[in-house]
């Protein structure tokens, strides 16, 4: 049996939750999302790289779009080019983490568009999208952060803006 005290205190200020990152780590995601985007001239993205434990995430790193495909931010929208996926599973065998999510940014409301509902960055039942409002322009409040599930299909369960505070936790 392992013990975190960080893990104690997370199921005690956010027993609810489904994915949690570290305040840390958050800071460093979305600064680097919003250098990406240029000054905010265009979108920008990252897969979520963590381990999941029974129906709970926790986010430990993340790999920019552009890390993997130099070329899928340069229409302004993310492109990400399929042929790229086999670096981000080396990746994730190196570091011994999964991918937990993606997320990127759109420039005005954090909703999610017809080409993000058709084509799914991992089109595996159970995904989920994180969407950053104003190009992840801080302060960014956690209702503000569209989250959605895949269900296949090219289907999708969006979580309401007030139930995200308690599905996604940010701090310990």
């Amino acid at each position: 049996m392992s013990f975190s005290i960080a893990r104690t205190i997370r199921h005690v200020i956010a027993p609810n939750h489904q994915v949690s990152c570290s305040w840390l780590l958050w800071q460093q995601l979305t600064a680097g999302l919003r250098l990406r985007g240029r000054s905010a001239t265009r979108e920008s993205g990252a897969f979520l790289l963590g381990m999941r434990e029974m129906d709970r995430a926790r986010v430990l790193d993340f790999v920019f779009y552009d890390d993997l495909d130099p070329h899928s931010l340069d229409s302004g929208i993310v492109m990400f080019g399929g042929k790229h996926f086999p670096k981000l599973w080396t990746i994730c065998r190196e570091r011994k983490l999964t991918v937990v999510a993606d997320i990127h940014v759109h420039p005005g409301s954090s909703g999610q568009s017809g080409l993000d509902a058709t084509h799914p960055m991992i089109p595996t039942p159970g995904h989920l999208a994180l969407i950053l409002p104003r190009f992840a322009k801080a302060p960014i409040r956690r209702e503000e952060i569209g989250i959605y599930r895949y269900l296949g299909e090219k289907k999708w369960n969006s979580i309401s803006p007030d139930r995200r505070k308690d599905f996604f936790h940010i701090g310990f």
